[in-house]
């Protein structure tokens, strides 16, 4: 078989799971102005809530899946009705915010692994049936394939609501400047409850779809993360579609790059190109010059 072909589908399907996790940072990043470290267990918590309700307690799938991403969604919002709104109200700045949302991430990661142990778990029941797919020579799991587009599904679905409803105009007027949408008659707080919601909702459901991918594990949320931020970061911080953009090229640069090396150096190579971006174009791909 020849690998040019797998190298692009394993490279979509990672730039997949990436835009997933840029999106609702860069937008939790866009409205909020701080890096939510947090943010990353959430993936976690959306995996075990699937872990939890489908392979402990019985529950229908899809009914676990939907229960796991609303979960993670409010575990975020809880996060920024309790510790963040209060710090933003007392005027912190980004650098408390960020430490704040570690601390968040801490306790969280903690949490998981004192209630399910540390122990790698699958989400894929024992002796599941799994279609795959050729794609042009490559090969896809189902579970690849909804990945796919469930991460095109978030970005269309985030673009409308973001560009054609009010809420979107709202979130975009506190993206501008939230000192002059609170005089405008934004309630601010408000809307940016409900980001921290939704972002956190998409963080979940990236984790349940890696879960059912490759498993899942307490820790799994930093390493999510930081190929968040790093797609974040070269795309444009703040900026949703350069999300997109950032979390392709960097599934593709990883993918390619190990083409001829061990795949240990796949880290690396990420690492390597957000230090390009920072040396270079420190703004990002759609990111606008200061």
């Amino acid at each position: 078989m020849d690998i040019l072909p797998q190298l692009v589908v394993n490279s979509v399907i990672a730039g997949a799971i990436y835009t997933m996790i840029a999106l609702g940072f860069n937008l939790i990043y866009g409205t909020a102005r701080f890096f939510d470290l947090g943010y990353g267990v959430l993936a976690a918590v959306g995996g075990y809530g699937v872990f939890y309700l489908n392979r402990q307690l019985g529950l229908e799938l899809s009914l676990s899946v939907l229960i796991a991403v609303f979960f993670a969604g409010t575990v975020g919002f809880l996060a920024y009705r309790f510790i963040y709104r209060p710090l933003r109200r007392k005027k912190a700045g980004s650098m408390v915010l960020m430490i704040a949302s570690l601390g968040f991430f801490t306790a969280v990661q903690a949490i998981i692994a004192i209630l399910f142990t540390s122990q790698f778990q699958t989400l894929q029941s024992a002796g599941a049936s799994e279609g795959v797919y050729d794609i042009f020579g490559g090969v896809m799991t189902r579970v690849q394939l909804i990945i796919l587009l469930s991460g095109f599904f978030v970005m269309f679905a985030l673009a409308l609501l973001l560009k054609f409803t009010r809420f979107g105009k709202m979130v975009r007027a506190i993206g501008d400047d939230e000192e002059v949408a609170k005089m405008v008659g934004i309630k601010t707080e408000a809307i940016v409850g409900k980001i921290f919601f939704i972002g956190s909702a998409i963080a979940g459901l990236a984790g349940i779809l890696v879960g059912f991918d490759t498993g899942i594990e307490p820790t799994m949320g930093m390493s999510l993360l930081l190929k968040g931020v790093i797609a974040s970061i070269i795309g444009g911080i703040g900026n949703i579609y350069g999300g997109v953009l950032g979390a392709f090229l960097l599934g593709f640069v990883e993918n390619f790059g190990i083409w001829k090396i061990s795949g240990e150096w796949k880290d690396a190579i990420a690492f390597a190109l957000l230090i390009v971006f920072l040396l270079w174009r420190p703004e990002g791909i759609l990111g606008k010059k200061r």
